[in-house]
């Protein structure tokens, strides 16, 4: 992660903004927010800037990098993810909470391009979206083991295998969209009764590794053409 990000993820205005600048700001953020769920990361900011009735440097001003914009936008989908998982770790009846935290994950990336790019890794966080992400991970694992220990979820899983979830939905969704956009459901509750412990059979090839998961987000991080624009 270079300084730049580091820095522009971490600093804090001075004194509030006048109040046009403020309300330059709040239409850019409403601009984005619908482009980019229509469109996904790779939105125009041209477009977003035009639509907002903005010069593209005003939106600059503002937000330094597609990164900034980004994070900004999504803190808010990132903070009801986390509330979402810390709920599930609590729940009593740990497969409960292991389907309720991943139907809520999938609602998410379903109603929002953006946000469905955002998980799948596209694009690489500053360091509070990363510390959410790693949150998110940590929380994952702990329902994930809950639901082992209560013998629900068949014990040959591993945090590795989630991500696979997350990658099938991102497929699906754009796949389905505008035809049927509930169609996601149905695939998530098959894959759920694959996750169960009874009807469990050996599988064939190990989970992947760490390492193996964080080389193939590499890949995933702007692989597509309309996530290679950053700034």
């Amino acid at each position: 992660m270079s300084q730049h990000h580091a820095l522009s993820a971490t600093a804090t205005p001075a004194k509030p903004l006048r109040r046009d600048a403020q309300r330059n700001r709040d239409a850019i953020v409403a601009a984005a927010r619908t482009a980019f769920a229509e469109q996904g990361l790779g939105a125009s900011l041209e477009g977003v800037a035009r639509e907002a009735g903005v010069a593209i440097g005003t939106l600059y001003r503002h937000f330094p990098t597609r990164l900034d914009l980004v994070e900004t936008l999504f803190t808010a989908k990132y903070t009801e993810l986390l509330a979402a998982a810390e709920e599930a770790a609590a729940m009593d009846d740990a497969w409960e909470g292991f389907c309720r935290y991943l139907e809520k994950l999938c609602e998410l990336q379903a109603c929002d391009r953006a946000f469905n790019d955002l998980v799948s890794a596209r694009l690489p966080l500053h360091v509070a979206g990363r510390e959410m992400y790693e949150r998110a991970k940590e929380l994952c694992t702990q329902i994930l083991h809950n639901a082992q220990e209560q013998g629900t979820l068949r014990a040959d899983v591993t945090p590795q295998d989630i991500p696979f979830v997350i990658w099938s939905q991102v497929g699906i969704i754009q796949a389905t969209r505008t035809t049927a956009p509930q169609a996601w459901r149905r695939h998530l509750h098959l894959m759920f009764d694959a996750f169960r412990t009874e009807g469990a059979h050996t599988l064939s090839d190990p989970p992947l590794t760490s390492e193996q998961v964080d080389q193939t987000l590499t890949t995933l991080q702007c692989a597509d053409e309309d996530c290679r624009e950053l700034s």
